[in-house]
This record gives C-alpha cells, structure tokens and sequence, in this order.
C-alpha cells in the first residue's frame, strides 16, 4: 500500500467507482484515483467489523503485471537482479513479499509476487505493486529486464481484497477451491462463475483473499461478495488502521528510498541465498548493515494517553534529545488507544524503551513496543 499523491492530474477511477458512489462511500484522491475513504457507517466500525467479520476493500488502483521469459526460472532471475528476494525458489501457487532496491539499498517500492502455473517452464510470475509507484515500476521494470521478459501490465483487471476471520467461509462459498490455499499462496480459480487469480494475502493481519477478476466482471463480482451477510464495504481509512495495527509498512510513510530492508526490519524478506550473494541493487550496503548493525531501527511505539501521535512527529529520549521520528500514527480501534510506528536509534530500538513524542509543542510520555499491536491470525 502507498501513501497519498499530490499530484494534480485529473482523479482516475476504478471498474468500482460507480458502486462506491451507490454506496454513499465518502471519495477522496489517493494515489492519482478517487478512492473510498470510508462509507456511512464511519472509519472505527468498519475497522471493528473487519476484525470480526469480512471486509471488501477496492484495491485495483494497484498495478498488476505479468512476467514471462522462456521458463520460470530465467524470469525469477531476471527479477532478483532488482529485488533482494529468493524468486527462483518459490514453488508454484507460492507467493513472496518484496521490494525493488536502489543503489544505496533504498526501497523504491514494495510488492507481492506469485509463481503462476503448474510447475514447468510455461510458468509465469504475477506482481502486484503500489498505486502510486506503478509507473516507475513498470519503466524500471522495462529499462531493466527488455530483452530478458516479456513485460505484459495487466490493465484489464480489477483488484479487491477480502479480508476477515470470516473471508475464507465466505469466498468458498464461490470458490471451493479456495480453501485449499494457505497464506501466501495463490490461483488461478473460478469464484461464482467469474474466472479470478486469487491469493490468500492481504495487509490488515487478517486471514483473507486478494482477487484479481477481469475489468467486465469487477461490478458483479464486488456485488456478489456484498451480497453475503458477513462482507461489507470497507474504505481506505480503515485499511489504514488495519494495517497500522498490524505492524504493516505504508510505501512513501514507513518505508521510501531513503530507508533500507535492514533498519526497516525487513531482513525477513530477503532469504539468505540473496543475503548472502548479493547481485541485487545496494546489496553491499545490505550486507555492511547485516554484520555492523543500522544506526536506526524501525519500532513499534505505544503513546500514553489517549493522544495520536502523527507521521513527522519528533521522538526524543528523555532528556530531550531526538532520536527518530514517527511514520506512521493514528488510533488503533482494536486496542481502543493510539499507536504508532516509526525508526529510532538502534540503542534505543529495544522494547519496553521510554520516549517522549513532541506533540504540538508538548512532550508526551511513549514507549517502544512490539509489533504487531493486534496478533495476526493468517492461515498459514
């Protein structure tokens, strides 16, 4: 997920703009698209019915792209020489998150990435990227692998994630064959008569599904999943709490090019193989981070109080020196009490920490916490 662009380019819209409207969706630009940000019902009670029930999200501002050479494991390759992750591994259905990576090791953007087939070399890779980042990452993506892959962006293609401890129930009730996916792996599969690529991922620590169905379907197929008692609509407002809790990186807030995989804790996303050999973009800034340690950390942080504590907002020890900055903060409707995520200095990276957070002029007491705030409940 990215953050909002400030782009002043005229608004795009989704196969499900016209339904989010019907709705009585409350619309607001994100990511170059005029997006959902909650409806009727209000940011705190879709939240809460996503934790207990199913959610239906609209992500297809997202970009869909297909990868093809002339097996899986020459398109994998192509692909690791601009991620940091173990691609040519991955069995088929199987599923990874990463990032591409610049030259200093900074995060251009994070993504998800599938190996679609059955196991041979007509095997493809399917990658999901953010909203605001899909064109630079189809130009770098073309600049960097012409001639290796076959580049084929998916622009035929809605997006929408299903996400709930009741998700599984009820997209089986489509799709029977869903069930026997586990977290992060994916399908191609046919779901109350529409043909859709299914993954069961998503970014709100929850069990669930994200389904890609053609552009045609998109209307039908959201209205479909509505039509069960357990699903609601659920804006990006929401989303945005949901993954807060979960401990889950915001592209352009938690994560940017000028963070790295080390100090993001997100060493768990490059394998070893990769860790150790490199040949990927800042790999030797990596591997120096991985043996001396970063000079910050990202970190969970619990505010005292009922006061958010905003992205930008200062972080100081106690004596009044800063020490990082918050990226990511809000209120959390599950724990019913504000948190937030952000980088700190490494010796002050450990749980349990006390901060202050410069809140409109006025220090108020925090401190360094584990993440995820709310246990993730994935099918694994």
């Amino acid at each position: 997920m990215s953050s909002p662009s400030g782009a002043d380019a005229p608004l795009l819209v989704t196969q499900l703009h016209a339904l989010h409207v019907e709705l009585g969706a409350k619309m607001v630009p994100f990511a170059g698209y005029d997006m959902p940000v909650q409806y009727p019902s209000g940011i705190l009670t879709e939240h809460l019915h996503t934790r207990d029930a199913a959610g239906l999200f609209d992500v297809s501002h997202m970009g869909q792209i297909r990868l093809k050479a002339e097996s899986f494991a020459a398109a994998a390759a192509a692909l690791e020489r601009l991620c940091p992750a173990d691609f040519q591994a991955l069995k088929p259905g199987q599923q990874r998150y990463s990032f591409f990576t610049d030259n200093q090791a900074g995060i251009l953007d994070d993504l998800m990435v599938t190996r679609m087939g059955k196991g041979d070399d007509s095997d493809h890779i399917f990658m999901v990227v953010n909203a605001g980042c899909k064109d630079a990452d189809i130009a770098h993506l073309k600049a960097n692998l012409n001639g290796r892959c076959e580049i084929e962006v998916l622009a035929d293609r809605a997006l929408v994630a299903l996400q709930g401890p009741k998700a599984a129930a009820v997209f089986a009730r489509l799709a029977p064959a869903s069930g026997q996916l586990k977290f992060m792996t994916g399908t191609a599969l046919m779901a109350g008569g529409f043909e859709v690529i299914a993954t069961r991922s998503g970014y709100t620590g929850e069990d669930g599904f994200e389904i890609s169905v053609a552009n045609q379907d998109a209307e039908a197929f959201a209205r479909r999943l509505l039509a069960e008692p357990e699903v609601k609509p659920i804006g990006l407002g929401a989303r945005d709490s949901l993954r807060l809790e979960a401990g889950l990186c915001l592209y352009g807030n938690d994560i940017t090019e000028k963070t790295n995989p080390v100090e993001a804790n997100l060493v768990w996303a490059m394998q070893k193989r990769r860790r150790e050999e490199g040949g990927f973009p800042g790999a030797g800034i990596v591997q120096r981070q991985l043996a001396d340690g970063p000079g910050r950390k990202r970190v969970g942080i619990l505010p005292e109080g009922k006061a958010p504590a905003r992205a930008h907002t200062e972080i100081t020890d106690l004596s009044g020196r800063i020490i990082g900055e918050i990226t990511s903060g809000g209120f959390g409707p599950s724990l019913g009490a504000p948190v937030a995520m952000g980088y700190v200095e490494s010796a002050l990276a450990v749980i349990g920490t006390s901060v202050n957070l410069m809140v409109r002029g006025k220090a108020l007491s925090a401190k360094v916490a584990a993440m995820p705030f709310v246990p993730h409940r994935y099918q694994r």
